[in-house]
């Protein structure tokens, strides 16, 4: 049995260990904003913290996971800093098809944990593997300003 924490809560995955991550937070938990996109760790649509490191889930078997802190976009929007974030995507147009939100929304939230006052060249290179092909980068690092700006002393 694998134990680790999600979100805050302990989970007990039983089952092979070799099983990604990502596969246990979307099917087995039934936690579906961690999106699957390349399947590689390529593209950033599956990240998620662990232990406070901005990671992607796709590339990570869960028996790697034991006893570690997990939190995916699910476990973050429900704390003040994550309904920060998610504002201020909203408020600057950063959100088209959605897709790839969790995973900027991740990195947003990685970078702030460990720079809470980041200028735009910081804020590039933070989400700089995770891809997009609505939105365009400029709203997103726009809206990461911004929720930076707002959420002065939540980081």
């Amino acid at each position: 049995m694998i134990e680790f924490k999600l979100n805050g809560k302990l989970v007990r995955f039983e089952g092979n260990p070799l099983t990604r991550l990502i596969d246990v937070i979307r099917e087995d938990l039934d936690l579906t904003g961690t999106k699957e996109g390349c399947g590689e760790g390529e593209c950033g649509a599956c990240s998620v913290l662990r232990n406070g490191k901005l990671v992607t889930s796709c590339i990570i078997p869960v028996g790697a996971v034991a006893g570690d802190e997990i939190i995916t976009i699910e476990g973050l929007r429900d704390t003040p800093q994550g309904q920060c974030i998610i504002d201020a995507f909203a408020e600057g147009g950063a959100v088209q098809c959605g897709f790839c939100i969790p995973g900027m929304v991740m990195a947003a939230e990685a970078l702030l944990l460990v720079n809470s006052d980041p200028d735009e060249d910081e804020v590039r290179a933070a989400i700089s593997g995770n891809i997009c092909r609505c939105t365009g980068y400029d709203l997103i690092v726009d809206s990461i300003l911004l929720a930076a700006k707002k959420g002065k002393g939540l980081w």
